[in-house]
């Protein structure tokens, strides 16, 4: 049903509420005549017993014509149309009322003392009969006692009336006011939208108003407010991205031209063709390491990341990484240490993006760390979890920025970045393979002291 909000709430309250007064005058009308039925079964019950104690009194006479004399009597008393009829114990009549004399309607047999109810028409006119069956001083009597029904018909036909007159009308005010009350309860949601229409990539910090009353609406409003932080944030960090990525694209392709268009402006002798070269090749693999580090990243957002999943010693791989560190440090005459369990290690882990998170790790530990500094590489296992902990003596890095050196492209000090090469990618890649492994990372450091990461994965059972 492609129809707006408010016009399906309306045909809800239309709906709902038609089914409503149908029901509400379904009993009702049910409830009126039962209401009926049981004030004329008790108006004609009455009677029966004013007759009944009538007869009582006179059926020591052992005289018909006195009871029918007292019976006459008591008829003329009657002006609301009740009729009654007693007959004696041999079955012919001691009295009747006109109506039974004109019309000899069918009637129950009588077989107790019991009152017994039956319903006829009586010259053209519907009468509630109630019929019981009296013994005294060994005579039997059968009295009949009849009230007129249609004054009760008129009103109950009179409310029917009403209801097929008013609950259209009710129907239709109510689904009114039920449009009416939509927009009124919808009016903030148009707002919303309206604001939320106007805002673009050029004003993503604007928010919506968020409603005084504290209510679903609010509630929503502070939710979508929370979400376009999140996408300005966000989006925050693609425009940085990609300012950060085209920056440290454009410097090596500039070196990399610069070179060549030098090199070839004139002859060159065979070493200076030699050292061009090897500028071009060394700025070419560190454009090349860092379009695979940006490869990387975005298939780790496409979630295509294609990682296999196998048991993994890291003890291995930690020593492994260890000899990786030693030939990096060797110009800086590093001592770079290791500390692994006698047993194997065992997680459940893709091979080489462990050896990619440990080099991250060991290569920014031996890049800013001083020359005749220290690294130390430390495996421990605990009941759940493998640690890697890889401490430098480097620097140390300010306490403020340890929450943001896992962003992509964030580097604590470029000046010194432009020395010790990289693109602050390193550390976000590192995190990613950490959180693939349902593992954690986590950074310490003190300035002039050196930093520490810790690497948490969980263990696995030995294969």
């Amino acid at each position: 049903m492609n129809l707006p909000i408010r016009a399906r709430l309306t045909v809800l309250y239309f709906v709902v509420l038609a089914l409503s007064f149908v029901a509400f005058f379904w009993v009702s009308d049910l409830g009126f005549r039962r209401s009926i039925e049981a004030t004329v079964d008790n108006a004609s019950r009455t009677n029966l017993e004013t007759v009944r104690r009538l007869v009582l009194a006179n059926s020591s006479l052992r005289g018909e014509s006195k009871l029918r004399e007292e019976l006459s009597g008591l008829a003329d008393l009657w002006a609301n149309g009740a009729l009654f009829e007693v007959a004696g114990s041999n079955g012919h009549w001691i009295f009747r009322s006109q109506q039974f004399l004109r019309i000899s309607p069918a009637l129950p047999q009588i077989v107790d003392a019991d009152v017994w109810f039956a319903t006829t028409n009586l010259d053209a006119s519907q009468y509630r009969i109630a019929l019981q069956r009296v013994t005294t001083g060994g005579e039997v009597y059968e009295i009949h006692a009849a009230v007129p029904t249609e004054p009760f018909d008129q009103a109950l036909d009179h409310f029917r009336l009403m209801e097929k007159e008013i609950l259209p009308l009710l129907v239709l005010l109510a689904s009114l006011s039920g449009y009416w009350l939509s927009g009124r309860s919808l009016a903030p949601v148009k707002r919303i939208i309206e604001t939320a229409g106007l805002i673009g990539a050029q004003n993503l910090s604007s928010r919506l108003e968020v409603p005084r009353a504290r209510d679903e609406l609010g509630r929503l409003t502070e939710t979508l407010n929370a979400m376009l932080a999140r996408i300005e944030a966000s989006f925050k960090r693609i425009t940085q991205f990609t300012a950060d990525a085209s920056h440290d694209l454009r410097t090596p392709v500039a070196v990399i031209r610069a070179t060549a268009e030098i090199t070839l402006r004139k002859p060159r002798t065979q070493e200076e063709y030699r050292r061009a070269l090897s500028t071009i090749l060394e700025t070419s693999v560190d454009t090349s390491e860092l379009l695979e580090n940006l490869l990387t990243l975005a298939r780790a957002d496409a979630g295509a990341a294609g990682m296999e999943m196998r048991p993994v010693d890291l003890s291995a791989h930690v020593q492994k990484a260890r000899e990786r560190a030693a030939l990096l440090g060797l110009e800086k005459a590093l001592d770079v240490t290791v500390t692994t369990p006698p047993e194997p290690v065992w997680v459940k882990a893709d091979a080489i993006a462990v050896d990619r998170l440990l080099l991250i790790l060991l290569d920014n530990a031996v890049k800013y760390s001083p020359s005749g500094g220290r690294c130390e590489i430390a495996l421990s296992q605990s009941d759940s979890h493998a640690q890697i902990t890889v401490r430098d003596s480097g620097a140390g890095i300010p306490e403020i920025e340890l929450n943001n050196i896992f962003d992509r492209f964030y580097r604590v000090d470029r000046a010194r970045s432009k020395n010790t090469g990289g693109a602050g990618l390193g550390l976000a890649i590192a995190r990613w393979i950490a959180e693939m492994h349902g593992g954690t990372i986590a950074a310490e450091s003190t300035v002039g002291a050196g930093s520490v990461f810790h690497v948490q994965i969980p263990v696995h059972a030995k294969p």
